[in-house]
């Protein structure tokens, strides 16, 4: 704890480190010595070379309500700081008035030497009063505040990092679902040249009708399987409509009709531990609450101590307008020192609240710690065993192509029978659906992984407590938004009068494509 003499009662603060294994040769994040060429670093999602993607996240970090509306809360905790900081400067209030009297000239009782109008009074004054913070209350209370401030600038980039993945993700599984789609279009043309081939042998009387149905029965199933992706896809648009502040019914993105998806191979380096903890914005969230719980600790054993208050006003009095005049002077000076005796253990009962908010953001910070490294070890396993799962998958399409062909081959010259095509044609369809969700979810768990790593961002993007003030003290003008920091910047402020006024639906704009016909 800090020295009485230095007057502040705060304990003394150091941001948590951890200490880990030298040399531990596990999985993921802690491996020694991993590369840090593929480390996430700003636009990430730039690495998957997709110039809509691009576009996209870009039109989100611009328009996005939610990331808006951190950013204001943002502003409205640098205001909260700033109000409390203002404490610590005299309060000064001016003061002037005038009055006439004039009696009624019918009231009872009057005499007629009373006169019906009294001398006007003029005056103004002003007055100031200033509590010195002896005991650092007021400090510690607005660094506490400061602190919050940035955990909720590490909040807006938590939820900016999450929004960006989250469209990346819905991203990668439409253009999946466009991969799947275009898989099950082309099986259906192969399946109706089936369906064709079983009718044709049907009227030869070489096969059964069984065939015929058997035909029919795969096409139908993979049509209605087809019908059920474009569904999915629809609403996966929407969702992406939604994060780009878009009405679902205004938006669109033009399908690709590849069977493979268009995205290269990503690879992501996890970077050393002491580095995660510096690129996660939770992580700073979590300490910088941390920091703000022991400036608590501080304000609650200054309510032990005497508050004392100064305070002087001072003006001029006259009946008519020779107010600054040194005989109509008036003024008054005092001090005060106020020390509570008895408060039946309130003052107590919070100072050991505090110390247990202190231990809890404690204990939240080692939790988020841990969960830190949970995501990454996950996203690194993850991304390893699914980019297997796509290698093994891709050979089992081969394999299963090849069956299909030679069970055609085999049913058309009569060496087999219809149901040993059937079931061909199922694993290879299954297979190759099999192959694009073994990609898309190999793409998606990268996205996760990149969130995990914090996505670029980096602990010093924090504002300094310098800069957390909003306004100058001296400040009348430009109060509309704050003075910058950090980087985080909120949308326009409506003009005067359009308060409440009527909002029209976003619409689609910047590059991205209009609805198609038939939608």
């Amino acid at each position: 704890m800090a020295s009485l003499s230095a007057c502040d009662l705060a304990p003394d603060y150091h941001p948590p480190s951890y200490l880990y294994p030298n040399g531990w040769r596990g999985h993921g994040v802690m491996t020694d010595g991993r590369p840090a060429d593929g480390t996430p670093h700003g636009d990430w999602w730039k690495m998957f070379k997709d110039p809509e993607l691009d576009a996209l996240e870009g039109r989100m970090l611009l328009v996005n309500p939610d990331l808006q509306a951190q950013a204001e809360a943002f502003t409205q905790s640098r205001d909260i700081a700033r109000e409390t900081e203002a404490q610590l400067y005299p309060q000064v209030t001016g003061n002037a008035g005038g009055a006439k009297y004039k009696s009624s000239l019918t009231r009872l009782w009057r005499s007629s030497s009373t006169a019906l109008t009294y001398e006007s009074s003029e005056f103004y004054s002003g007055a100031a009063t200033w509590e010195p913070d002896f005991w650092d209350r007021i400090r510690n209370n607005t660094r506490l505040q400061k602190n919050l401030a940035q955990a909720s600038a590490a909040d807006y980039a938590n939820t900016r990092l999450s929004l960006e993945a989250e469209l990346a993700s819905d991203y990668i599984g439409l253009r999946g679902l466009d991969a799947q789609i275009a898989v099950y279009a082309d099986s259906i043309r192969y399946y109706q040249t089936a369906v064709q081939i079983t009718k044709l042998r049907q009227s030869g009387a070489i096969a059964a009708g069984l065939d015929v149905s058997r035909a029919e029965d795969q096409l139908y199933s993979t049509m209605a399987s087809q019908s059920n992706a474009v569904a999915q896809r629809q609403v996966l648009e929407h969702a992406i409509a939604v994060l780009t502040n878009t009405v679902p019914a205004a938006f669109h993105v033009v399908p690709e009709t590849s069977q493979n998806m268009r995205f290269g191979n990503v690879y992501v380096a996890a970077g050393l531990p002491s580095q995660l903890l510096e690129r996660r914005p939770d992580v700073a969230a979590a300490e910088r609450n941390m920091a703000a719980a022991s400036r608590a600790i501080g304000v609650s054993r200054a309510a032990f101590y005497p508050d004392v208050t100064f305070s002087a006003s001072g003006g001029f009095m006259n009946n008519g307008f020779d107010l600054a005049n040194l005989a109509n002077s008036m003024w008054q000076y005092g001090v005060q020192a106020v020390e509570p005796l008895f408060t039946g253990g309130l003052r107590r009962a919070a100072l050991q609240r505090a110390w247990s908010q202190y231990r809890q953001s404690a204990d939240n910070y080692r939790s988020v710690v841990l969960s830190a490294f949970q995501d990454v070890e996950d996203g690194l396993s993850q991304t390893g065993q699914f980019k297997v799962q796509q290698e093994r998958q891709a050979q089992a399409v081969a394999a299963a192509l090849r069956t299909q062909r030679m069970t055609m081959a085999l049913y058309t010259g009569g060496l087999t029978n219809y149901l040993d095509v059937v079931v061909a044609q199922q694993a290879a369809l299954v297979a190759r659906i099999d192959e694009v969700q073994a990609q898309t979810i190999q793409l998606q768990a990268t996205v996760r992984l990149v969130r995990a790593l914090g996505g670029g961002w980096d602990r010093s993007e924090l504002p300094s407590i310098k800069s957390i003030n909003p306004i100058h003290a001296l400040q009348y003008e430009g109060l509309h938004h704050p003075l910058p920091a950090g980087g985080i910047e909120t949308h326009e402020s409506p003009a005067d009068g359009d308060l409440g006024g009527n909002y029209a639906l976003p619409q689609v704009a910047g590059g991205l494509t209009a609805p198609s016909q038939g939608r």
